[in-house]
């Protein structure tokens, strides 16, 4: 949990898209408790609401499930899916989901300069034989966080950018595993 967001925030905002997804007819997503919360953080720039925030919850059954849920103004406002299944058949041993993009880009309705500063997350699934990641996004790296087959990594960026976050992956002996720079699913640019 990040930026003064508590674990009751989280899960109830978490609980609050569940069951606003649920109208939807294919929706098979369970109910809040199913959910490991593995990142809660406040959401846009400067200038967004101070109540608007992301959850990232993953479930282990079934395997890799994970739900990015966004709340503003104390409501449901979107929530992206996505299991291991969908991930690419040759996919590596370090996996950026797919949906994490509105985590460390501005929402596609800024257009021109970014609300400073802005909190930014990442976050994907690791094979057992990582014992590492490492995030560049803007001038700073960070050292993900490993939870049961996930990694997750955030910061704040401070000016503006240009390049997708560089993702790295490494063994207990320190050999690089992954580089999202040979991945040609992970972008190298921002939209």
């Amino acid at each position: 949990m990040l930026d003064g967001i508590t674990f009751t925030q989280a899960s109830n905002g978490l609980a609050k898209c569940l069951t606003a997804e649920r109208g939807t007819p294919t929706a098979q997503l369970g109910k809040a408790r199913d959910y490991r919360i593995i990142l809660a953080a406040k959401s846009g720039g400067s200038s967004a609401p101070s109540d608007s925030f992301h959850v990232v919850g993953v479930r282990e059954h079934p395997a890799g499930m994970r739900v990015v849920c966004d709340i503003e103004d104390g409501k449901a406002a979107g929530i992206s899916t996505g299991t291991s299944d969908t991930d690419p058949a040759d996919a590596g041993p370090v996996v950026p989901d797919a949906n994490a993009g509105r985590l460390f880009q501005q929402p596609a309705s800024r257009t021109g300069n970014w609300q400073l500063p802005f909190r930014w997350g990442l976050f994907g699934t690791v094979d057992p034989s990582v014992a590492e990641v490492t995030v560049s996004y803007g001038n700073a790296t960070r050292q993900a966080k490993l939870d049961h087959g996930w990694f997750v990594a955030s910061g704040m960026l401070r000016q503006q950018v240009t390049a997708a976050p560089h993702i790295k992956g490494y063994d207990s002996a320190g050999e690089l595993l992954y580089d999202s720079n040979q991945d040609k699913y992970w972008p190298r640019t921002l939209p």
